[in-house]
């Protein structure tokens, strides 16, 4: 299948075990490890692992046999095992650190269901992993029993759902999906079927890669009855991608589901750019396209796992032009405070005047590009698409401001601190002042108000 294989692991403490367990996901789950006595029959422990893993209420520990078996033992620095394994470091607190960084349970109209962009939504649907990331940002929830959601919760989600017809995309996440019951997972997915304006489903998934055993014929065969859909694996490091990986993809792919990969960048794990490359040149061998790679974020217990967004930049810097633009992925920053994800990236336009821009390749090459003098604009007003968009209740952005439905976009209470307590007097009292001419409503809070409480809050 492939010209250079990729290898298939087993550590020595489990050459004993039969294959038909060894390759059943059941008996791997059955056997992960968590405490230091387990991990030592697999590699020998530094001291700052030992004391983490000796620290009462640390974020849950999991380790499926087959993942602890691509750890190279002797190596204390080990990729794979930085990942899994805690150390001391995760214990420290630093600036900026939240509990919910993102801001999800702040976006979550109903528990579990995430709607922070107009038309899709992130539906959280266990709290459950095959392994343990040691930088998760749902550590808060996830890996905990107690927090799991419940079939009531499930119902309020699809309630949601179902009346809220922006939404046209659906992911589902949590934890892990496919760490769900067979068949609570399938109910899942046939409710969501069921909607006539969910449009795709995705599925944000790590076990291919902590337990491609899970990934079966007759789980294939399920998930391609409820199409279009589509899966993002999360691969951070080549040594990640075995013989076992790639026949779990290989899978799926011919269920018909396009794949995605979504990496983290880590400081000491994948923070160099020959790391990266090789990274995405092995996942488009397997047939998944690089998607995104996210800055860590702020989340308790990641601080050393942080780098400078400049490192991230230098990495797309290393990809874009130098290999593929299908395995270049979208470095991203998930804003902190719930912001959603902001693309970063270096910066190729060098300058512009009213009929050329200047731009710049990879290799430092400049050149220029001519803008047509003689363009006539798009017309929205003969625009069947433009005359019947999709709804984004209140969240136009940026793109109304292009769209010419408004002309700016205020911080909120801009025009009530400006008016520094002052009433409705004479120059104040006509809104029509502060409305564009042929640009949207022009009401933007221009106008004073005819509440006496709002216009001196702010008196001094």
């Amino acid at each position: 299948m492939f010209v250079n294989p990729f290898p298939s692991k087993r550590a020595p403490v489990y050459a004993d075990v039969p294959d038909e367990k060894w390759y059943d996901w059941r008996w791997q789950l059955s056997n992960r490890l968590n405490t230091v006595e387990e991990f030592e029959r697999v590699l020998r422990l530094t001291d700052s692992e030992r004391k983490a893993l000796s620290q009462k209420g640390l974020f849950r520990v999991d380790v499926t046999p087959y993942f602890v078996s691509l750890i190279d033992p002797d190596d204390p620095d080990d990729p794979i095992r930085k990942q899994v394994i805690p150390r001391e470091e995760e214990i420290v607190p630093f600036t900026g650190m939240m509990e919910d960084s993102l801001a999800e349970d702040q976006h979550s109209p109903v528990p579990g269901l995430v709607h922070r962009y107009p038309d899709r939504v992130l539906m959280l649907v266990t709290t459950q992993c095959a392994s343990y990331c040691r930088y998760c940002t749902r550590s808060r929830i996830v890996g905990d029993p107690s927090a799991t959601f419940s079939r009531s919760e499930f119902e309020m989600q699809l309630d949601y759902l179902r009346h809220t017809p922006q939404v046209r995309d659906v992911l589902l996440s949590g934890g892990d999906p496919l760490t769900l019951a067979p068949r609570l997972l399938e109910e899942l997915l046939q409710k969501l079927r069921e909607i006539p304006h969910i449009e795709i489903i995705r599925i944000g998934t790590r076990v291919p890669v902590f337990l491609p055993m899970r990934i079966t014929e007759e789980l294939c065969t399920m998930l391609e009855k409820y199409h279009p859909l589509w899966m993002n694996i999360h691969v951070n490091h080549p040594n990640e991608i075995t013989k076992e990986l790639a026949e779990a993809c290989d899978r799926l792919s011919r269920a018909g589901i396009p794949l995605g990969n979504q990496s983290v960048l880590l400081a000491g794990i994948n923070d160099c750019v020959h790391i990266q490359r090789k990274l995405v040149h092995d996942l488009v061998r397997i047939r998944v396209r690089p998607y995104y790679l996210y800055q860590c974020d702020l989340v308790e217990g990641a601080g050393h796992f942080r780098t400078p967004v400049a490192k991230g930049i230098e990495i797309i810097e290393g990809l874009r032009g130098h290999t593929s633009g299908y395995a270049v992925p979208t470095y991203v920053v998930d804003a902190p405070g719930g912001g959603g994800k902001i693309p970063v990236m270096p910066n190729y336009l060098i300058s512009m005047s009213d009929h050329k821009i200047v731009l710049r390749n990879y290799e430092g090459y400049i050149t220029t590009y001519e803008e047509p003098l003689d363009y006539k604009p798009h017309d929205p007003k003969t625009c069947v698409y433009c005359q019947n968009k999709r709804p984004e209740p209140g969240q136009k952005g940026i793109t109304a401001l292009l769209d010419g439905e408004e002309m700016f976009i205020k911080p909120e209470g801009f025009d009530q601190l400006h008016r520094r307590g002052g009433g409705i007097h004479r120059l104040r009292a006509d809104p029509s002042k502060w409305k564009p001419l042929g640009i949207g409503s022009g009401d933007n809070e221009a106008a004073p108000t005819n509440d006496p409480k709002l216009d001196q809050s702010n008196s001094i």
